[in-house]
């Protein structure tokens, strides 16, 4: 793991700004809420488990400059503070479920004095933040037994240690497999159109020292005709609870290239990407951007002038395109209508 992409450190919240990589390495100091919502809607930090991470640090943040022992007022700050932060990325689940926990433990302890609820609320902060990195580890030995020996692997969007609190999901299991001896060749596709695996799956992984080739988001399939690819791997955004599957979006294409050709598509994601409310993709909530990450690249603009632009963030890959969803409790398989509902706590 090269980087911690988000940590507590002298009362404010430390990311890296993303947005800088791979040519620089920036860290941020975040000392507000508005910068904490800046910073995840501008994609300073991303990766579901790492925005999660954020808000639940975020709720800390604002509320260690409550002032008074007026409980009434601190949990409409607390509201105030939770409200404004589910808005910031709508489909990645883990905010929401983030900032329930923050709730949960505050609603808790509601009769405590709200200097020793600001204490729960920081423990259970840094709960989110370790058992990330716990599940992170475990994603990776569950998925390493996927990883054939050697092995070409196709992933799609940043799924390492910039999008969580470890070594990541995707990526993780991939770096787990490396540091079995496996040999790995990974192709990655740019991810368009903000280059997330341009910009940072190829930089981690060369951190990581495997071999890896950057691809055109196009090529994808060609390389899959071309090439003998052993399986696709990505992350998650949010699953429903049939095992439909939110993600970056290019990642539908990628899944139904695999199907066609004949490749194993497997989705790795934390319990806590599972949307058990929703019980499919239809529901899932499509976070749209603006027309500029379209139309222009590094403020030149690459497209007429007054274009109409349709830039979709995610999109959503039917549960019967993914072979397997690597979770830190194993490999869930299909019919994932049964199984995943299997693992709600």
């Amino acid at each position: 793991m090269p980087v911690t992409t988000v940590e507590w450190s002298d009362d404010k919240i430390k990311i890296i700004d993303q947005t800088k990589l791979p040519h620089e390495l920036v860290y941020l100091s975040l000392g507000d809420l508005d910068s904490v919502a800046e910073a995840i809607r501008n994609l300073r930090v991303r990766g579901a488990p790492a925005i999660g991470i954020t808000a639940a640090f975020g709720v800390v943040l604002v509320l260690q400059n409550f002032k008074g022992n007026n409980r009434e007022e601190f949990f409409a700050e607390l509201d105030r503070i939770a409200n404004l932060l589910r808005q910031t990325r709508p489909t990645a689940v883990n905010i929401g479920w983030a900032i329930n926990r923050m709730q949960r433990i505050a609603a808790n302890h509601r009769d405590k004095d709200v200097e020793k609820i600001k204490k729960y609320l920081f423990a259970e902060a840094q709960r989110i933040f370790q058992e990330d990195r716990e599940i992170c580890r475990a994603i990776g030995k569950h998925g390493a037994v996927l990883i054939p020996n050697p092995a070409n692997v196709i992933t799609h969007c940043n799924t390492g240690a910039l999008a969580t609190a470890d070594f990541g999901t995707a990526l993780g299991v991939l770096f787990t497999a490396h540091a079995q001896g496996k040999k790995l060749h990974v192709y990655v596709d740019e991810t368009r159109p903000l280059l997330q695996g341009a910009r940072l799956n190829m930089w981690e992984l060369q951190q990581e020292g495997i071999d890896c080739t950057l691809i055109c988001d196009n090529a994808a399939a060609f390389i899959m005709q071309r090439q003998k690819i052993d399986c696709c791997i990505v992350g998650a955004d949010r699953i429903a609870r049939n095992g439909d599957t939110a993600n970056k979006i290019g990642t539908y294409s990628l899944a139904v290239n695999a199907k066609f050709h004949g490749i194993p598509f497997y989705v790795a994601a934390p319990i806590s990407s599972i949307d058990f409310k929703i019980s499919g993709g239809p529901e899932i909530p499509i976070e749209e951007r603006s027309s500029e990450e379209l139309t222009l690249f590094r403020g030149h603009a690459i497209a007429p002038k007054d274009v109409v632009a349709y830039n979709p963030a995610f999109d959503v890959t039917p549960n019967e395109l993914i072979s397997g969803i690597i979770t830190e409790a194993g490999v869930i398989r299909p019919p994932y209508g049964q199984s995943l509902p299997a693992l709600e706590k």
